[in-house]
């Protein structure tokens, strides 16, 4: 591996920032200093003017493979995570087939040691006919063990409380939830088909998906969690009730965790006349009140980590009508310059914006020598500069091929990403030599 020297930086490290310069060699962060001379590099960059960042490690993306080409692919969304300042993702279960035996979990990662930018690690799935195989795993070759608890697709929804119980009590790492109450949405489904017609607008989505649906669901997670003492990691909150099931304390003090996604800090139900379908998503994106809750709770450490929740469909299947139009959008290409709003606009400063990013997500995972600016460290890093990035000028690397911040102009843009120290991304191009490693979970 090449060595990179970073010079003249604004880094960006647990609750600090500071001048200075940077060191990678061997694909590891060798030295942080003021100012690093008499070394030699095969690459120098004048960072002037750019903040230094720990890469962004997400912790939840669907990649579409094996399964669904035509959506996306390690191949290609690696490649436009790379480029939204991301530099490891932990991949979801539900692909086709799903990630449900140990020969589907060893294929998928084959298939990123071939074809991942980025660093990565897979989560496995939970079925009605599974739980020995999952109780079994060891805790260091899985991210963590996804239940979808409403809303899945296929035979991953697991909501039979016999079931639950025995997932809760047994399954061997952390336990990852998708949390919303299936019957409530089809008896909000019924009812506004009822007053409304068959042909339902995409502005009812967050009707029908509502907050007490999901409440009614996080609630028994966290709950059963409490009884088996489970390490629950709840995934994409999207209301303000359901911060109150989770403990303002810092992680470590913590066994039940929460996230939010970048989609539901910045969108709320105003958008949906202008972007219908395009951002349908499971959990809902619901009111202006819960999405500014949701930005006041990443104040405290009652929200712990923030993902993408990546989940690519064609452009033809965003066209059908709500009702068949499925739920997922793109978001991992405009990841950073996305959440580098909520900086620029006041909301969150840049060091707890990277505290949730990227540190608390280390931490939370057990991912050892990832998530911070440290000497010894893997050297995932990014190079952020506050200059407009309009993206509608920008090639759309998701193989989907559209986003929806289409419209949007941001302010910083991501112009340099190293992943386990390799450039990926840099001018506006992959480094298609780089090659992103398997993540480590030490549990």
């Amino acid at each position: 591996m090449s060595s990179v020297l970073i010079r003249n930086a604004r880094l960006v490290n647990e609750g600090r920032e500071f001048d200075g310069d940077l060191l990678v060699s061997h694909g590891r962060i060798v030295k942080i200093a003021r100012s690093i001379d008499g070394e030699n590099a095969s690459v120098e960059i004048d960072a002037r003017g750019q903040w230094l960042l720990p890469g962004m490690i997400d912790d939840q993306v669907h990649f579409r493979e094996p399964g669904a080409p035509a959506k996306g692919c390690i191949h290609t969304e690696s490649r436009a995570a790379v480029a939204g300042g991301i530099t490891s993702f932990m991949d979801m279960p539900n692909t086709q087939p799903a990630t449900l035996t140990l020969e589907a979990l060893a294929d998928k990662k084959r298939r990123a040691a071939i074809n991942s930018v980025a660093n990565y690690g897979f989560h496995f799935g939970v079925s009605q006919d599974n739980l020995e195989t999952v109780a079994a795993l060891n805790p260091c070759e899985v991210a963590g063990v996804k239940v979808f608890m409403g809303a899945s697709t296929g035979n991953m929804l697991v909501d039979d409380p016999k079931i639950l119980e025995r997932l809760f009590a047994d399954v061997p790492t952390i336990l990852l939830a998708h949390c919303e109450h299936t019957p409530s949405i089809e008896a909000n489904a019924a009812r506004l088909r009822e007053r409304l017609g068959e042909r339902l607008p995409a502005n009812v989505h967050a009707l029908i998906r509502d907050a007490e649906a999901c409440y009614r669901s996080s609630s028994l997670a966290v709950e059963l969690a409490r009884r088996h003492g489970t390490r629950l990691h709840v995934l994409h909150l999207t209301t303000a009730r359901e911060l109150a099931l989770f403990e303002d304390k810092p992680l470590a003090q913590k066994h039940i965790t929460a996230e939010v996604c970048l989609h539901h800090l910045l969108f709320d139900d105003r958008d949906y006349p202008a972007l219908g379908n395009l951002i349908k998503c499971n959990p809902a994106i619901k009111t202006q009140v819960d999405r500014d809750a949701l930005r006041q709770a990443l104040l405290s450490h009652r929200l712990d980590v923030i993902g993408s929740d990546h989940a690519p469909h064609t452009w033809a299947e965003k066209q059908r009508p709500y009702a068949e139009a499925p739920s997922g959008l793109p978001l991992v290409q405009q990841a950073l310059p996305a959440l580098l709003e909520l900086v620029a606009d006041g909301v969150l400063p840049i060091t707890t914006l990277v505290a949730k990013t990227s540190h608390r997500v280390a931490d939370l995972f057990a991912i050892p020598d990832r998530g911070y600016l440290r000497e010894g460290y893997w050297a995932d890093l990014v190079l952020v500069e506050p200059t407009a990035l309009e993206v509608s000028r920008q090639p759309i690397l998701s193989q989907c091929g559209w986003t929806p911040f289409a419209n949007r102009t941001f302010r910083y843009r991501v112009n340099t990403t190293l992943v386990s120290g390799q450039i990926a991304w840099d001018g506006g191009r992959v480094n298609e030599g780089c090659q992103g490693l398997p993540l480590r979970f030490m549990r």
